[in-house]
């Protein structure tokens, strides 16, 4: 079988490493010469550069990464939620734990912090509340089944135990 190009081989490290790379790095993983890599860089950077792609191969200060062109980052958005923090995280998981749960026993929970989070998940698409009396209910979204490719929580649950 055929070697693959260099250039070729840097996407792929590019890609698997999700991450920049440094010259010095990209040289270490495909055990070729600086130089080398830096005309494979350039000729992979120029490839990405004339052809309709989402994808871009860019150099940033640490390095060269492979990335998302800036115009998609609006699908980026609302595919993919910002970084959880770790108390909106352990909120999430509390309410989808408890799917539905009343606002009202969240924040016996996990305190008074757990509004801004609720406020948080619930703009993210993750929580939706519905008002009930003097409180609210709240469950996870099907957003939050496809984020984090669940098909049902409690059925997981079952399956473990």
């Amino acid at each position: 079988m055929n070697e693959p190009r260099l250039a070729t081989k840097i996407e792929a490290i590019l890609y698997l490493k999700a991450q920049p790379l440094s010259l010095k790095e990209v040289s270490e993983y495909t055990q070729r010469d600086r130089a080398e890599v830096e005309d494979a860089i350039l000729e992979l950077m120029s490839d990405y550069a004339h052809r309709d792609s989402a994808l871009e191969v860019v150099e940033t200060p640490n390095g060269y990464s492979l990335q998302l062109r800036s115009t998609y980052q609006n699908i980026l958005q609302d595919l993919v939620p910002a970084e959880l923090g770790v108390g909106a995280l352990r909120t999430l998981a509390a309410i989808a734990l408890k799917n539905p749960i009343r606002q009202t026993d969240l924040i016996e929970l996990r305190g008074s912090s757990a509004y801004q989070q609720v406020q948080e998940l619930v703009e993210l698409e993750l929580v939706k509340k519905r008002r009930e009396g003097r409180s609210y209910w709240l469950e996870v979204t099907e957003k939050f089944y496809q984020y984090f490719e669940i098909d049902n929580i409690n059925e997981q649950l079952l399956m473990n135990n």
